[in-house]
Formats: structure tokens, sequence, C-alpha cells
């Protein structure tokens, strides 16, 4: 595992060994980032289940100002400390080692609005997608933002969570990774 481009391009980074996170490969991650972008100019990134913090920091590289990584599992956490401090984006980051359902309650609560989210939880874990709802409905993530939700083929999403709408949907595998913006108008996407 590896950051793919920006500034950072080419750092490795470590990852969590076993079962209890499933990085995403760095072909997958490629692919995302050059759908989203590549790159970005500011903004704030929040990585639901951060695992080892490879698509946060991916997206801090590419350019965003500020991320925000939430990861309950302990190992997982200790690599993602590390990977940042390996990255020097100390001054740049937020950690909470917490349930994300947890952490959304106080990220709201805080009034906390971001620019793109990856959400990307233990797969069987459907009921984590329900934050998705209360992520919009909450305006945690801004009216023109990105939210980037990966699962396995047995997950159906759906092709909206309130007015963010599913605008695209790639196949990588069993892995499927789904993109949702913010809709203007009826059936309307923001570009």
């Amino acid at each position: 595992m590896r950051v793919i481009a920006g500034d950072r391009k080419g750092m490795p980074l470590k990852a969590v060994s076993g079962t209890t996170t499933r990085p995403t490969t760095d072909k997958v991650k490629e692919s995302l980032f050059n759908i989203l972008g590549p790159f970005f100019d500011g903004g704030t990134v929040l990585d639901l289940f951060a695992g080892s913090g490879g698509l946060g920091i991916e997206a801090i590289s590419r350019g965003m100002d500020k991320g925000i990584f939430i990861e309950k599992d302990g190992r997982a956490f200790q690599n993602l400390k590390e990977n940042i401090q390996k990255c020097r984006y100390e001054e740049q980051t937020e950690l909470f080692r917490n349930d994300a359902v947890r952490a959304m309650k106080a990220l709201i609560k805080k009034g906390v609005q971001v620019d793109l989210i990856f959400l990307d939880p233990p797969y069987k874990k459907r009921a984590y997608y329900d934050l998705v709802e209360e992520i919009v409905s909450n305006n945690v993530i801004s009216s023109s933002g990105t939210i980037v939700c990966e699962h396995d083929r047995d997950t159906d999403l759906p092709d909206n969570f309130l007015h963010f709408e599913k605008i695209r949907e790639e196949s990588y595998g069993s892995i499927i990774i789904s993109f949702y913006r913010s809709v203007k108008e009826e059936g309307e996407s923001i570009e």
C-alpha cells in the first residue's frame, strides 16, 4: 500500500495484517481518484472506517487541506497514527478512535462540514450505510460534496440518500464503488 499521487507520491503506508480491516487496493484507489478529480483545490475529507488511512491520506496528498479520520479497531488506529506521522500530516488531520455512529454524533454536534466522505465499513454491516442519510440530513457533507461508498456485490445501496443521488457505480471484481452527489433540481446533478 502506498500514496499514488500528489505531494506524498510513492510514500509506503503500513496496513494492518489479518482480517480485521480490508485496505482498498492501489489499483482501485487509483481508479477511484481518477474519477474524483484526480486532484483537489482544498477542502476537508472525512475517512469513516479509516483503517490505515489510505484513502484520506491520498486525498490530502492530492490537495485536500484537512482530513478527519475515524477508526475503532486499536491495531488499525495505531497504523493510522503512524501513517499520518510518516506523511507529516499531523497538523492537517484529526484522528478519532471511536465507533462511527458515536463519531458522527460528535461531528454533527460540533457542526463539522466536509467536502468528501469515504465510507468503507466492514462488509456485511449494511446498517452502517444508514449513516449516509444522517450525514446528508445534518449537512455534514457540503452541498457540492461527494460521498464515496465501497461495498461488496451483495450489498445494494439505494439510488438516493435524500437529495444525494448515485451518479456513478464502478465494479472491481467483488468490490463496488458508488459515488453520490447532491442534486440541484430533480434529475440534475451538480458537476
